[in-house]
């Protein structure tokens, strides 16, 4: 069966009388060149403004429908397009609109966050910020399927439509929108780590994307003089980007996996100490040498000290205890109870 789906992919090649629609939607050229770069560039403002007041709001559906209305992914995939075609001015010209557009984002993101009172935004507290500055190797494999995915819908006129679900599926803006927030409050760590989430997305989509086309035989379909060479050095370095890409996700990987660990331990070890104590654990968050322990209820606690031996034990390093009680008090009305 499975031959049999390949063998038939084979055979339904790109339809070279879909092509010139197809570079139409794509490429930003002809008469209509300064109309199509005045709508990207007035869609990918207002899409900025949605996602970065989305992200600092904590909204999911807004940052959702921030990613449906930025236009970022047609340059990048006609930037993909443009490499399979071994077009180098297409390719070269769509790079640029990719990079004018990413400056664009998070310089007006971060004008967008300064008129923020500073108090609304929490670097470390929103998950619309956390959950982006920590990218991975599953990050990097969800970019791939995006982006051969967008690449199969786009040169699929039947199915062309399917553009927008692998808008919401990858994330460019919003990451964008991030580095703009965190650099304008100083957090660069928070805003490399962002960076690296769409850079991540990129690189997947130029690949994934430059494989897709190939495979679906545009190369053949388009009616023009082709450039071997120039399309074998950029695949070169597509390639070379992605292994020094795959390295750098390995690691923040490792790293997100011993956090994600180490904390598990850590409320283990909060839960032990506790006991029979009548506390409930609210929160540990254990950040390098400190520990914040958050408990909710009222009563004796074990000695503090206690814990932090333990803490030690456990880590092999002397961690630092930062601990909150918030006091618990449950009124039920009206009662269950009769004469209550």
């Amino acid at each position: 069966m499975a031959e049999g789906f390949f063998a038939r992919l084979k055979e339904d090649r790109f339809d070279p009388d879909y092509v010139p629609i197809f570079e139409s939607k794509l490429f930003f050229e002809g008469e209509k060149r300064e109309r199509k770069i005045a709508n990207f560039t007035v869609l990918l403002a207002l899409a900025t403004v949605i996602a970065t007041y989305g992200v600092i709001t904590d909204s999911t559906a807004t940052v959702i429908g921030a990613m449906i209305v930025a236009p970022l992914m047609t340059p990048i995939m006609a930037t993909a397009a443009a490499v399979s075609m071994g077009a180098s001015k297409r390719a070269l010209s769509s790079m640029t609109l990719v990079v004018l557009g990413v400056l664009g984002v998070i310089g007006l993101a971060m004008v967008l966050t300064a008129v923020v009172p500073g108090g609304l935004v929490s670097l470390t507290q929103n998950p619309q910020i956390t959950s982006r500055v920590s990218p991975g190797l599953l990050d990097l494999g969800i970019a791939l399927a995006a982006g051969a995915a967008g690449a199969f819908a786009i040169g699929r006129q039947e199915i062309a439509d399917s553009l927008a679900g692998v808008a919401i599926a990858i994330s460019l803006v919003p990451p964008l929108c991030v580095v703009g927030i965190t650099l304008f409050h100083g957090g660069y760590s928070e805003a490399g780590g962002a960076f690296l989430l769409f850079l991540t997305n990129f690189i997947a989509i130029l690949v994934a994307g430059t494989a897709m086309f190939g495979l679906m035989g545009l190369p053949k379909a388009v009616r023009m003089e082709m450039k071997d060479e120039t399309r074998k050095k950029a695949m070169v370095a597509l390639i070379i980007a992605s292994i020094l890409l795959v390295g750098v996700l390995a690691v923040t990987s490792y790293q997100t996996y011993q956090v994600t660990t180490d904390q598990i331990v850590a409320k283990e070890v909060v839960r032990e100490w506790l006991g029979l104590a009548p506390y409930q654990i609210q929160k540990v968050v254990l950040l390098g040498s400190g520990t914040d322990v958050i408990l909710v209820g009222e009563g004796q606690l074990p000695p503090i000290a206690t814990l932090s031996t333990m803490m030690e034990q456990k880590f092999g390093r002397k961690v630092i205890i930062s601990l909150h009680t918030i006091p618990e008090k449950s009124v039920t009305y009206p009662s269950v109870l009769p004469g209550l």
